[in-house]
């Protein structure tokens, strides 16, 4: 294997802004010169490279565009650089570009900049690309480098990814993403280069790390599961031979990417996937949630969780793994957790609360106390959870005592409890006394409960103190545990971190990504700067952002201490080292894909054949003119009218890829406009489901048929999901495939000369538009925007009439599609209609029938039967009734 830049010494006396490794150092000299492509490994940032890219760059002079950035990293870079945020108005944008600068900017707003030609794209210094591996062929970055590309063959791209396994799905992924990227050269950074394991070698935390035992019944039940998920793995398997399952294992089962494995394998054939089939997917989900909740959670919240499976009502609906043998013992054990043997409620507790209370009251502080001469001043913890409801979990732990909390969760869960163990009666008194209103709000409110525990979700961070009784009593200590020995630290939204000083220790419990921020934890090291660190839950990302951390660190601050807990033998640790797996697995792939790959460079003049920079934009449309009697033919490019909003999606891209010319304007009426007759109105399937429940889509035909004489509806699908209208596909709770036939069938008869065009993907689209292209003249841009929702176009042979009278004489039995346009072009108003005699209507519409059934709605008395008559209404519902015509 090879890897970039092996050979060669890194840099060691080069001065950058902002502080760097030296293997980013190397990183920064690699990418500076070349368009390249950066994959490095997951928690080993590139924000320190990019920010100083931008810095080099951030001047006047050069006008630099920074993409696919996230909202977190917008935020970071432009507080840092203090940019200035791009102008909501084209005008104003027009001008920040010229003035230049670093631009953090949407894709869908830079399309169009690009496309009106507001953006000096030959003034461009570069742009540089962020999560590179979502760019794929077809989305808006792809299609913005290629219009820059076209326009400027000097300016710089550079892309970076810290996602190597997103590259392993799909046919050469790595190659089709630097084609989009429109760069020639590939830099790979595992964690196992030799460049970074001498870096973070250089300097290391203390690691020590914690092997917790799982209990006996904890350790039975994750047998329980993990037999049933094998029976479950091999039944799903034997049913589809035909299909391809090879990573669906009960490995990856337990892993955080099992989602997008599912996705991956089986979302193309989900329509032909059976429901025992379905029911075993499901059941994969639900013994995947049980098995990380049996890990990560209480035994009382687990036994409420198994509990909402052992009903008859979800027996009817699984495949029938709760009445396995393993199932049966899964739900005895379960119940034996919280109840002892003579039916008290007595659960056991998490081992690893037992091992972190340990750390915070005895280990840490006598530490830190022998090499402070008995002070805790300002002694700094940080403690690292996997996701919110962890983090609200320590949080009550240590606040409330380990007895107390797993009595309040069970109150909270609802649980059935008729007798106590003798350790939780001393809880009765005081609940029944002093803290009668709050247990009441937690047994009798349920509704507020379901509140509090949605807020305590979306609170990932909480900072708590040792008690002034648990800093001052050392002979607590035992009882530590059964104890509230922490308290939060009140107001701390309002404080800053680094201006607390107190003479007890300050806890920090944190997730490791705070609402979705990758990088949120390396800020918080660097805020914090904790003394210890504490790994609740393990992360391979968190435990680089901490190598990262202390090789950063000044040569005189000293080495935090990392205590690395983790479930020795269990899913827990299975799950680490299967993420590593994956990843070593995805680079040692990319390198074996780099050492093969064949990517010309700009100076053979091959590259813009490679890229397919110099396809052919003109088309064989002709424009037909009568010049002094003579036909003369013309060559002119395909244009398409494409409306603002419709560049959300690919196919504008596309259309573009395919040398058709777009041209971006907001307008009333369709979608996209292919020619002076042709109008489309383009419908993914979650928006014709939502268009049809309103009504929408109906007045959005309605304006398409009275100004253009070829309207089309456009039904377009996900490319990666199956071509189909049925069943389980239609994301949708009170609509079937059933009900949207109907419902289109309902809008074909309305609207005749409405056609439906079914697509399986954008590049099937932009094939369709491409053909209906050929030989056609294209659209005006002023028609087009003159046409609105209130005005009709004065050429179109459909609609000479009034719109109001046309629609009511269409609605009225014994008028179709065939005669209304002799009724209303033979009739002269609504007034005379009603003066013709039935033998003049049926001369007039060529049809006696028809004519017989349009006199009797415009001149019979409708009575009511005698049956309606004796009909009582009061506060009946009124759904119509039938009427009898007398003559």
């Amino acid at each position: 294997m090879e890897l970039n830049s092996e050979n060669e010494d890194l840099p060691q006396n080069i001065e950058t802004k902002y502080p760097l490794l030296q293997f980013e150092k190397q990183i920064f000299i690699d990418i500076f010169e070349k368009d390249a492509l950066v994959i490095i490994a997951k928690g080993l940032s590139y924000n320190a490279v990019v920010a100083n890219l931008l810095w080099v760059h951030k001047d006047p002079g050069n006008l630099v565009l920074v993409l696919n950035s996230s909202d977190h990293e917008e935020k970071l870079f432009t507080e840092k650089f203090r940019l200035t945020v791009l102008p909501n108005t084209g005008a104003e944008r027009e001008k920040a570009y010229l003035e230049g600068g670093v631009y953090f900017v949407s894709t869908r707003i830079l399309v169009v900049d690009l496309l009106k030609n507001r953006v000096p794209v030959s003034n461009i210094t570069g742009i540089v690309v962020l999560r590179a591996h979502t760019v794929l062929e077809s989305c808006q970055e792809a299609f913005v480098l290629r219009l820059f590309r076209q326009k400027n063959k000097i300016g710089f791209i550079k892309a970076f990814s810290n996602s190597p396994i997103s590259f392993t799905f799909g046919y050469h992924q790595v190659e089709k993403v630097m084609r989009a990227l429109f760069v020639t050269e590939l830099f790979l950074w595992p964690r196992f280069h030799g460049a970074i394991i001498k870096s973070l070698k250089s300097r290391q935390a203390e690691v020590i790390e914690l092997h917790v035992r799982l209990t006996t019944n904890t350790s039975l039940i994750q047998s329980c599961l993990l037999d049933i998920m094998n029976y479950t793995v091999k039944q799903l398997k034997s049913i589809n031979r035909t299909l391809d399952m090879q990573e669906i294992t009960t490995e990856n089962c337990i892993t955080k990417k099992f989602h997008k494995i599912l996705q991956s394998q089986l979302d193309c054939v989900w329509h032909q996937l059976s429901t025992r089939t379905k029911e075993y997917i499901q059941d994969l989900k639900v013994l995947r949630t049980m098995i990380l909740n049996l890990i990560h959670d209480d035994s009382v919240s687990f036994y409420a969780l198994v509990n909402k499976y052992r009903t008859p009502e979800y027996a009817k609906v699984n495949s029938g793994w709760i009445l396995l043998d393993s199932a049966e013992t899964l739900f005895r054990l379960a119940k034996s957790r919280v109840f002892n043997s003579k039916f008290e409620f007595d659960p056991e507790p998490s081992p690893k609360w037992k091992c972190l209370c340990d750390l915070l009251i005895d280990e840490i502080p006598e530490e830190v106390k022998k090499a402070r001469n008995g002070s805790l001043n300002n002694t700094k913890i940080l403690i690292l959870c996997n996701d919110n409801k962890s983090c609200s979990q320590l949080n009550h732990l240590l606040t409330m005592g380990e007895n107390k909390y797993l009595f309040y969760t069970a109150l909270r869960r609802d649980l059935t409890i008729n007798s106590v163990a003798w350790k939780y009666k001393k809880l009765n008194k005081p609940i029944k006394s002093d803290e009668k209103t709050n247990t009441r709000k937690d047994t009798e409110n349920t509704i507020e409960q379901d509140d509090e525990d949605s807020d305590e979700l979306n609170k990932s961070n909480y900072v708590l103190t040792l008690s002034q009784m648990a800093a001052s009593d050392s002979l607590q200590k035992s009882k530590a545990i059964n104890e509230s020995m922490f308290e939060p630290i009140s107001q701390i939204e309002n404080l800053d971190i680094t201006q607390l000083e107190t003479e007890r220790p300050i806890i920090c419990i944190q997730t490791f990504k705070q609402n979705g921020n990758h990088f949120s934890l390396g800020q918080t090291l660097e805020v914090l700067r904790p003394e210890y660190i504490i790994l609740y839950h393990s992360d391979v990302s968190a435990v680089r952002q901490i190598e990262i951390f202390e090789t950063n660190k000044k040569d005189d601050e000293p080495k935090s201490k990392v205590y690395f807990l983790i479930h020795d033998k269990t899913v827990e640790e299975q799950s680490y080292l299967t993420s590593l797996r994956r990843e070593k697995q995805a680079f040692e792939l990319l390198i074996q894909t780099k050492s093969v790959m064949v990517v010309p460079s700009y100076q053979d003049g091959k590259t813009e054949e490679y890229f397919n920079l110099n396809v052919e934009e003109e088309d064989d449309s002709v424009d037909t003119r009568k010049a002094g009697g003579q036909v003369k033919r013309t060559k002119e490019k395909p244009v398409v009218i494409v409306d603002m909003r419709e560049f959300r999606s690919d196919l504008p891209a596309l259309l573009h890829k395919k040398g058709i010319n777009i041209e971006p304007v907001t307008i009333a009426i369709g979608d996209y406009i292919l020619t002076p007759d042709i109008c489309v109105e383009r419908k993914s399937i979650s928006d014709l489901i939502g268009s049809l429940n309103s009504g929408r889509l109906f007045a959005q035909c309605t304006q398409m048929c009275r100004n253009y004489s070829r309207p089309i509806l456009l039904i377009e699908f996900d490319q990666n999901k199956p071509f189909n209208l049925q069943g389980s596909f239609v994301v949708s709770t009170d609509l079937d495939g059933a009900d949207i036939q109907q419902k289109l069938q309902l809008l074909t008869i309305h609207f005749p000369r409405l056609k439906l065009v079914w697509s399986p993907s954008p590049y099937a689209t932009a094939e369709l538009f491409y053909e209906l292209k050929q030989g056609k003249s294209n659209p005006n841009v002023e028609e087009a925007l003159a046409l609105s929702g209130d005005t009709t176009a004065d050429d179109m042979n459909y609609e000479r009439y009034n719109i109001l009278v046309h629609d009511f004489v269409q609605k009225l039995p014994g008028v179709t599609t065939k005669n209304i346009t002799r009724l209303m072009n033979r009739g002269i108003s609504l007034d005379h209609l009603i003066s013709l005699t039935q033998e003049q209507l049926a001369e007039l519409i060529e049809n006696k029938s028809e004519a017989e059934t349009l006199y009797s709605i415009l001149h019979v008395k409708a009575q009511p039967t005698e049956s309606d008559k004796t009909k009582s209404f009061g506060k009946k519902k009124f759904t119509g009734k039938f009427y009898k015509n007398t003559k």
